[in-house]
């Protein structure tokens, strides 16, 4: 029980690890494409 407890625990940082990882991908592409990243979450062009 403890070995599935575990795995959950580090799945559940993974996933969360390549959220923000992505989001800040996301970011640096908008600012390349010269877009302000809004705080609800996208890219809005000017």
């Amino acid at each position: 029980m403890g070995r599935l407890i575990r795995l959950v625990f580090f799945v559940g940082i993974a996933f969360t690890s390549g959220i923000l990882f992505e989001r800040s991908h996301q970011k640096d592409l908008c600012a390349q494409s010269g877009g302000q990243w809004m705080r609800a979450g996208f890219c809005a062009g000017e």
